[in-house]
């Protein structure tokens, strides 16, 4: 069966008609109209795309992304319900290009026998290659059905473009507290105001997850109150919503960096513990430290870099929990440090450089001449060794290539180390300028 589940609200579960009195109970609340979905007003409201689509008299493809329990599958279905249309459900999971020429038959099938439209659901559909996609285009171009995508992934990365071109996509949206409150409503469980609450974070915005511990609690307390200890001690302990390969792990790791670089310690840890909570790999996130503190604090403080990987190791040695706390305080350090991005943005202007320009030889004096052919072929002739000029630095020197424009790639900031750094930089270009002026 398809996800059923992933709806928002209904009449009571006795009221349902047409539903099994055994059926799971997210059917039982399936919503039978758009009037009826909680949630997503900012796609159902008056005026609102999905709502004007209802209303259009003609289905047009598109692709719904967002989370799971949002009610990508309930939309879909509402909508072949809405333009009389026959509904074809595949699940990029479990079906081939088998399925999906089988679909094909009975849209072309419906079409010749009664004149009926089609809707195409494929759930997942992130989860097809791009040839599988590929296999749908040709139809939806000539019609012979409406084309909708569901997917948890972005769209942009796990959709190919022609396939998106052709389909108008829709960003859902977790349920608010609100919405999964009134779902509560909707099934007629008795919960006092903590155990409420507790489930409606347990739900974490999913329709699905909170329909589907309210029917465990169900049968496990049939008729009775459902209070806070009882909801605890029935309900596995739950992990955030995280998906360690997804669209939502690159979010969070995001979150993660950009409040490191904007020096912001409480909004670092909590990124750092919601990833840690949700499954993420303590060494990962060890990793993407090393980077911030070459990425973001860089030469402003030398020291985090070094830190970084003590983090690193101290983990490798420990593990979890122990571990975990060293990487705690990584992310802390990095978040209060200086900081600046001089060496990131020097490297990348320098690989810029050199990925357009020519390969340039290296001049004649800074070559290395280990053999006496070399040295009489002018290898290192005229090399001026830095440790026998004044203050260990040979002013008016050129490193660079013959010919090469002089550039300046390296900025450091008035933070921290680099404060000095600039100083000293400035005092060896100013002793430079000098000496070559006096070429001149």
């Amino acid at each position: 069966m398809s996800s059923a589940s992933d709806l928002f609200g209904a009449a009571a579960p006795a009221a349902r008609e047409g539903a099994a009195p055994l059926a799971p109970l997210a059917e039982r609340l399936r919503p039978r109209s758009i009037d009826e979905v909680l949630g997503q007003r900012h796609l159902l409201g008056p005026g609102k795309p999905l709502r004007l689509a209802f209303g259009s008299g003609k289905p047009y493809s598109m692709i719904l992304w967002g989370p799971p329990g949002t009610g990508k599958t309930t939309l879909a279905r509402l909508m072949a319900q809405a333009f009389d249309a026959e509904f074809i459900a595949l699940s990029a999971v479990l079906s081939g290009v088998k399925e999906i020429r089988d679909a094909v038959s009975r849209a072309e099938h419906a079409l010749a026998a009664s004149g009926r439209r089609t809707i195409l659901f494929v759930d997942e559909v992130h989860r097809f290659n791009k040839a599988q996609q590929d296999a749908f285009l040709p139809y939806v171009e000539k019609g012979l059905f409406t084309f909708i995508g569901a997917t948890t992934e972005n769209p942009s990365f796990e959709v190919n473009s022609a396939l998106l071109s052709r389909a108008t996509v829709y960003v859902l949206e977790g349920l608010s507290a609100e919405d999964l409150a009134a779902l509560i409503d909707k099934t007629g469980i008795a919960m006092d105001a903590e155990a409420r609450a507790r489930i409606v974070g347990f739900a974490d915005g999913d329709a699905r997850r909170l329909l589907n511990a309210v029917e465990i609690l169900q049968n496990a307390k049939p008729g009775g109150v459902i209070d806070a200890a009882f909801l605890e001690s029935t309900l596995a302990k739950n992990l955030r919503r995280f998906d360690k390969g997804g669209e939502q792990f690159y979010d969070q790791i995001s979150a993660l960096h950009k409040s490191v670089r904007g020096s912001d310690p409480d909004a670092s840890l909590y990124w750092l513990v919601r990833m840690l909570d949700g499954g993420a790999d303590p060494l990962y996130l060890a990793r993407r430290i090393v980077r911030m503190a070459t990425e973001d604090v860089g030469l402003a403080d030398p020291r985090a870099l070094r830190l970084a990987l003590d983090a690193a190791e101290t983990y490798e040695r420990l593990g979890s929990p122990e571990g975990e706390l060293a990487i705690a305080e990584a992310v802390l350090y990095m978040a209060v440090a200086a900081k600046s991005n001089a060496v990131y943005a020097a490297y990348n202007a320098a690989r810029a450089f050199v990925a357009e320009d020519g390969t340039r030889p290296v001049p004649l004096r800074i070559r290395n001449a280990p053999t006496k052919l070399m040295k009489n072929l002018g290898y290192g002739k005229d090399y001026r060794y830095a440790h026998d000029e004044d203050d260990a630095f040979a002013a008016g020197e050129n490193y660079f290539p013959e010919g090469m424009p002089a550039v300046e790639w390296y900025k450091p900031s008035e933070r921290g180390m680099e404060i000095r750094i600039r100083e000293k930089l400035e005092e060896l270009r100013r002793l430079n300028a000098e000496a070559r002026a006096k070429k001149t």
